[in-house]
């Protein structure tokens, strides 16, 4: 199984890869379900990492409905990722009526050719994943990203399933939301090949010279070490 660890920083990034983990999924404001990442941070990544990274092109927190505008900047992000050697793309986009933007979509997939394309998490608010899922088959999608259209992949995990079972290796099938150490032998027995997650841990920091206590949160290098070995020794 591998283990895919979604980062909003170098030094998340960072402690994913020592972690052990497969891949990162690299972006910012992970408060807000996250957005594109700088292009600054991107080359810092491809630059000092060795780890299998993608990038998240997400103009804007809300929607996945985007203006013309947003949309050609999705594009030039795209265009600057694959320039600087970026392995893939997370994006998407949708209708207002919650079906998937074929035409868009398909834009996206052509302009991350040489790279893979995962379809985020906008897949949750897709009427009918059903139907989404044979649309984003015929598009050429990698893999798609859910919590099985429910706040956590606890609770998504019959639709999970169902999806896993629909896919028949056609597509990846990643969950992400709330994956965790607790759960992830679920996910293994299941047949799934791929888990998402953040793995973060909060950390306190003083603040000078007032000394303020702020609460940060972090990748967990330890946590991602943990996951690791207990995904060997289930696998035993």
């Amino acid at each position: 199984m591998k283990i895919e660890v979604c980062v909003n920083s170098f030094e998340s990034a960072l402690a994913a890869q020592d972690g052990g983990a497969h891949r990162i999924e690299l972006c910012e404001q992970l408060d807000v379900g996250g957005v594109t990442p700088s292009h600054t941070l991107i080359d810092k990544a491809m630059q000092e990492l060795s780890i299998t990274s993608f990038v998240l092109i997400r103009p804007r927190a809300g929607d996945f409905i985007y203006s013309n505008s947003e949309f050609k900047t999705m594009l030039c992000d795209i265009a600057f990722a694959k320039s600087i050697g970026v392995q893939g793309i997370v994006s998407g986009v949708l209708l207002s009526d919650h079906t998937i933007d074929i035409k868009r979509t398909s834009q996206l997939v052509k302009a991350s050719e040489g790279m893979s394309f995962t379809f985020h998490r906008a897949f949750d608010q897709v009427l009918d994943p059903v139907k989404g899922l044979e649309q984003l088959i015929e598009l050429g999608v990698d893999r798609v990203l859910t919590s099985g259209q429910k706040p956590d992949v606890v609770e998504g995990f019959d639709v999970l399933k169902s999806l896993l079972e629909q896919a028949k290796e056609r597509i990846v099938v990643l969950p992400g939301g709330g994956v965790s150490i607790t759960n992830v032998e679920k996910f293994l027995d299941a047949g799934f090949k791929e888990v998402h997650g953040s793995f973060r841990e909060s950390v306190i920091e003083n603040s000078s010279p007032q000394k303020r206590i702020k609460k940060e949160t972090h990748t967990s290098q330890q946590t991602i070490k943990q996951l690791i070995k207990l995904i060997k020794l289930i696998k035993k």
